[in-house]
């Protein structure tokens, strides 16, 4: 059964629902350990202090701030508790927007909230409020050490939380060096270039991609297990093709897989 990370309340005008949040997403990369190459042991992870010339562990370290150069102001979880901001229980919605509105660079972490008994009828009303109207809810709350800027939306029968950047906290492109001068084209390449989107158009559909670097790794553990000679995939060496033959190739291309899918019988499913 899921955990709920966060208790609270979501608050808009004089309303308040009192919710759970929960981790929406999770991560499926494969996790290794560092080990001592000798003996294929874990380690103890230690840390070594020039000024007492001694090691330490976890148990032995504290949170510190640098105020100045080399000076340290310490904080204990009670500190963090104690910070004075109304977020701190509660997810303080401030404005209605529409989702367009919201650039997905803006985005950072999924969360699935779920009412208290007590407040069903007005958690459901805000959903429902928030679908008619094509809306989210921009606000803030804070948890895990942070005061989060976060949108409000309905997904599936339930409320998304979608944790968000500041505006600071996203670097600009003015940054970035971009050599517009060299990426003029034709109209004539741009026509290709929109004639392959269309080409290859279709619906967004999450389960029909999976990590195929997680799954060959994992059919690697497995034969490493085994005993089994590990062999590197061939590599083909890339032609260099002028633009519009790589357009006209590429369209041709997705039309025969476009044929394909649609000749394909479609799948049934048992019981249906």
């Amino acid at each position: 059964m899921a955990r709920a990370i966060w208790k609270g309340a979501i608050s808009f005008g004089m309303v308040v629902i009192p919710v759970k949040m929960y981790t929406a997403t999770e991560s499926k990369s494969l996790s290794f350990n560092l080990l001592h190459k000798k003996c294929l042991k874990k380690g103890k992870q230690m840390r070594y202090c020039p000024t007492c010339e001694e090691f330490f562990g976890a148990e032995d370290t504290v949170r510190g701030y640098e105020y100045a150069k080399g000076k340290y102001v310490v904080l204990t979880e009670s500190d963090f508790r104690k910070v004075p901001v109304k977020t701190m229980h509660t997810v303080e919605i401030s404005a209605f927007v529409e989702s367009r509105e919201i650039d997905p660079l803006y985005y950072r972490s999924s969360y699935y909230l779920e009412p208290e008994e007590l407040g069903a009828k007005p958690f459901f009303l805000l959903r429902e409020a928030l679908v008619k109207t094509n809306r989210v809810a921009v606000a803030k709350v804070t948890f895990q050490g942070k005061e989060h800027l976060c949108c409000l939306r309905p997904f599936e029968g339930t409320l998304m939380l979608h944790t968000m950047y500041y505006h600071d906290e996203i670097r600009p492109v003015s940054d970035l060096v971009l050599p517009l001068e060299q990426a003029k084209f034709a109209p004539e390449e741009l026509e290709m270039a929109i004639t392959l989107i269309q080409a290859m158009a279709t619906k967004f559909r999450p389960e029909e991609y999976q990590d195929e670097y997680r799954l060959a790794l994992e059919r690697i553990i497995q034969a490493k297990i085994q005993g089994e000679e590990i062999k590197a995939p061939a590599v083909s060496p890339s032609k260099v093709t002028d633009l519009m033959s790589a357009l006209k190739a590429s369209i041709e291309a997705a039309k025969k897989k476009a044929a394909a899918e649609e000749a394909a019988p479609e799948e049934v499913i048992p019981g249906q």
